[in-house]
């Protein structure tokens, strides 16, 4: 499963948002914030990188059914489920 770069560009700029999220965590730990407000910037980070993962495997999923219907390529059902799952 190859993906051009401009098929998953929203997805990188999530990714990268994340990844500034996940920055300011780490300074709320630093800093000695509350508790809650650290959890809650996590749970974001953490949403957020999800989406990400489900998002390329929904964009290689796409990429796949394509290319089967072109008759290039099957679909590999249990390779795609076990892609899911591993971001269960």
């Amino acid at each position: 499963m190859d993906l051009e770069p401009t098929e998953i560009k929203a997805i990188i700029t999530r990714m990268k948002r994340a990844h500034g999220h996940l920055g300011s965590v780490i300074r709320m730990l630093e800093e000695g914030s509350d508790c809650e407000a650290v959890l809650t910037q996590l749970a974001a980070v953490n949403k957020a990188i999800a989406r990400s993962g489900y998002a390329i495997v929904a964009t290689g999923l796409q990429q796949c059914l394509a290319e089967s219907e072109d008759g290039l390529e099957s679909v590999d059902v249990a390779k795609m489920e076990k892609l899911f799952l591993a971001l269960a």
